[in-house]
């Protein structure tokens, strides 16, 4: 190639550098990984009880200099929620609570998030639990690496979805507000 071509090259490559440069980013896709816990807490006539979801998965798109981009979606199966008491668990998974055969899973989407003060983040979803739908955010940190992990919290009221309703909506007995917590480690999709 000739000098004269070459320098008739550069401003070409350069415009194409100059485009990639501005593409947005793109978030990373993850999947859970083992190690990852879903919990819920409540308390019923003053003892605080703690439930688990044993087999949530959970697919994640995420990059905090793309948040635009960003997605989660968790899946969880009702019938698999334990509080280690036979009994409590056989109510929960009734029709006054989670009506597990009727709505076996309950699902949180979030396709808008935001970045808080203190250095963790906002994901403002779309929990769906017994064939209601209604807005919850789970604030969480973001520990990049090999194996990335999410750790957030969020508050569901209850009631909101018609858990725990007629004889159990005392809320002196059993609060509206049950407490979430989850964390999730992730590996790269394939």
């Amino acid at each position: 190639m000739s000098f004269l071509h070459r320098t008739a090259a550069l401003p070409a490559l350069a415009g194409l550098a100059l485009a990639f440069a501005a593409a947005p980013a793109a978030a990373a896709d993850y999947v859970q990984a083992p190690g990852s816990a879903l919990t819920f807490a409540s308390q019923y006539q003053g003892e605080v009880f703690v439930g688990r979801f044993p087999d949530f998965r959970t697919t994640f798109s995420f990059d905090p200099a793309a948040l635009d981009s960003a997605r989660l979606d968790v899946v969880i199966p009702l019938g698999t929620a334990s509080t280690r008491n036979p009994e409590r668990d056989e109510t929960l998974l009734g029709s006054d609570f989670f009506f597990a055969s009727k709505f076996p899973e309950a699902r949180f989407q979030a396709t808008r998030f935001r970045a808080l003060d203190d250095g963790r983040y906002a994901a403002d979803g779309t929990l769906s639990l017994r064939g209601i739908s209604k807005p919850v955010t789970l604030t969480f940190e973001w520990t990049p690496g090999a194996a990335p992990v999410l750790t957030g919290k969020a508050t569901v009221p209850r009631l909101a979805f018609d858990v725990g309703g007629g004889d159990w909506s005392d809320v002196s007995d059993l609060p509206n507000a049950v407490a979430v917590s989850t964390r999730v480690v992730f590996s790269p999709a394939k």
